[in-house]
């Protein structure tokens, strides 16, 4: 980054032409001058063979002098500076193109040599830019809520505020507690569930992103820092603002939100679950077979169908499920369907019957006393309770 001329930061390399009056002084009995101009992407080097005096004339002139491990130093050109002698400096323009002032008071001008730098790299940029949020969301769900699954071309972010969430991404089964964040790819398969008795509450936001890539922090699960904890409240409260600066607001905390957890993320809370290419396998059968029995959940479905589907014996399928996800491909199947009951009962089209009857259950009272099971009460009940 360019640093401001001072007196100190300059001094290994020169000093600063304080006095105007001394300036004139010396403009009057100088005659050697020359004018130096440069255009951007070029620079000019020199060595100082004794000391010489550098003044800007036009456009945004940088002055880069090495240091004693050859790495530069950059300042902004903004007020006269001698040189000292020995000295190997280079000027450049911050943008397009920039006149320096070149003066001495002997008769050895500085010798110009090649020096390798550029300020390409030198004005702040970011890394990460989030151009667009499309979602931003405060779940409170019910006890062992089940979510069968979803991807989308943007970013995701889950945050759980109370309780705990399944995040199942990858073939893998990330239990987030409160205060776990986690982040989904673009066009990556995800679903979240919770356990029985245990109603959580999590804010997820959908998002793109350019810049740099977030890879490195998929499938795994951080703690969010306490700043990004004051970050999410902000956010949460500049969402209920209806002014025309809202969006602006909050792609700007988001953007400090995803730094914040960049930072935070030491390498003991973003060690991967799993590494090695067997277990990514194995991951990746889970997640196919997960994202079968979400696009098919409306018709027929058994171990055995699914097993086919992905290509292995259903003992196998069933053992990868209880380790990667705890539970049983047949019991998944299970709580996939009665969450997609509910929300054939808020879509309100079909009767009990007609949904029992397109998810495959043998008859209604068999899906309404699974539905009770799971859910606590009756159908008939739920879809009272939405109206």
């Amino acid at each position: 980054m360019v640093q401001n001329l001072d007196v100190l930061s300059f001094a290994p390399f020169g000093r600063i032409q304080r006095d105007t009056r001394q300036q004139g002084a010396v403009r009057a009995t100088e005659e050697k001058e020359r004018m130096i101009t440069v255009t951007t992407p070029d620079s000019r080097g020199f060595t100082a063979l004794e000391p010489v005096l550098l003044d800007f004339d036009t456009g945004m002139a940088v002055l880069a002098v090495m240091t004693e491990d050859e790495t530069f130093r950059f300042f902004y050109l903004d007020k006269p500076v001698w040189v000292n002698s020995g000295v190997r400096f280079a000027l450049l323009p911050y943008q397009l193109e920039c006149s320096v002032r070149m003066r001495i008071s002997g008769e050895q001008w500085p010798e110009e040599t090649v020096l390798a730098v550029s300020v390409r790299d030198l004005a702040l940029s970011r890394r990460i830019q989030v151009e667009r949020v499309y979602t931003f969301f405060y779940h409170d769900k019910e006890s062992g809520f089940f979510f069968r699954g979803e991807s989308h071309s943007m970013l995701e972010l889950t945050y759980v505020d109370k309780g705990t969430v399944h995040s199942v991404a990858g073939g893998q089964d990330l239990l987030l507690e409160q205060g776990d964040v986690a982040i989904y790819g673009p066009d990556q398969w995800h679903m979240q569930y919770a356990d029985p008795g245990c109603a959580p509450s999590y804010i997820t936001i959908t998002f793109d992103l350019t810049g740099e890539s977030l890879q490195h922090l998929l499938n795994r699960k951080f703690r969010m820092p306490e700043r990004g904890i004051k970050i999410l409240k902000q956010m949460l409260k500049e969402r209920d603002n209806e002014d025309p600066y809202t969006g602006d607001m909050l792609i700007s905390l988001l953007s400090q939100l995803l730094l914040t957890v960049l930072r935070g993320a030491t390498q003991d809370e973003a060690q991967p679950l799993r590494t090695d290419s067997s277990i990514h396998n194995e991951n990746e059968m889970v997640s196919r077979a997960q994202k079968y029995i979400s696009d098919n959940v409306r018709v027929k479905l058994s171990v055995p169908m699914v097993s086919k589907a992905v290509g292995v014996s259903s003992s196998y399928l069933t053992a990868l499920f209880h380790k990667n996800l705890q539970i049983s491909p047949g019991e998944y199947i299970r709580r996939a369907k009665l969450q997609e009951s509910k929300i054939m009962i808020r879509e309100g089209k079909l009767n009990f019957t007609e949904i029992s009857r397109q998810l495959q259950y043998s008859t209604v009272h068999h899906f309404s006393r699974q539905f009770k099971e799971k859910f606590g009460i009756t159908p008939t009940e739920y879809a009272r309770s939405i109206r």
